[in-house]
This record gives C-alpha cells, sequence and structure tokens, in this order.
C-alpha cells in the first residue's frame, strides 16, 4: 500500500524525469550508446539521486518500476532527442547501474563515482 506521500512524490519524480528526458535530449549530440560528458555527468547526477531517494526511503520496486515506466515513455521520442537511453544497451546500463544503488547500497557520491567510471569507459569503447 503507497501513503498519499509517496504518490505525490511519484508524480512529481515523473514529470520531473519525464521533462528531464526530454529536454536534455536536445542538447544531446553524442550517437546512441555512446554518451558525451555531459550525459555521464547528467547520468552520475541520476544515480546519487537514486542513492538518496533510497535513503529516504523509496524501494528498490518502486523507483526501478518508475524508471521502466519513463523509459517507456521516452520511446515516444527519437532517439537523438531523448536523454542517455538512446537505445537498449543504454537502457540496459542506467537500469543496471539503478540496481546497483539498492542491491550494493553506498553512500550517494559512491554510487555517482562508480557511475561515472563505467560511463567513462562507454567513452572509450
Amino acid at each position: 500500500m503507497t501513503t498519499c506521500r509517496e504518490e505525490q512524490d511519484g508524480r512529481t519524480w515523473r514529470r520531473v524525469a519525464a521533462v528531464a528526458f526530454a529536454a536534455a535530449g536536445f542538447t544531446a549530440a553524442a550517437a546512441a550508446s555512446v554518451p558525451s560528458v555531459g550525459e555521464c555527468l547528467e547520468g552520475s547526477d541520476f544515480i546519487a539521486n537514486a542513492a538518496i531517494a533510497r535513503d529516504n526511503g523509496i524501494t528498490r520496486r518502486a523507483f526501478v518500476s518508475r524508471l521502466e515506466d519513463d523509459l517507456t515513455l521516452i520511446h515516444a521520442f527519437p532517439p537523438e532527442l531523448r536523454w542517455f537511453a538512446k537505445d537498449e544497451d543504454d537502457e540496459r546500463f542506467l537500469h543496471a547501474s539503478v540496481e546497483v544503488v539498492f542491491d550494493a547500497p553506498a553512500a550517494p557520491e559512491e554510487h555517482r563515482a562508480r557511475f561515472l567510471q563505467a560511463c567513462f569507459e562507454r567513452l572509450r569503447a
């Protein structure tokens, strides 16, 4: 059972995420599966915020469900207009990173650093 606050937080989170996914995509020039440095930095903020949400009581199930809903939502936009999750590889990378936040809890800054390292490795690939 969800509380009124969880539902309100969920609606707000979804609105913010949908706008961020769409708006950031307009400035992204990177090809699919190769994020830009800016996208890596923004993605690391997202992952740190996931850890903060976890620390504030959001469950893994709730956060992952919202992420999956948002990823489905952005499919309405062409890949070049999406933030970060331009294709299935990007989605899997982001999804796996979120799962680590909940499956191997650490401080938000630790999750941010790990995400940045992995994301920058994708830049070199």
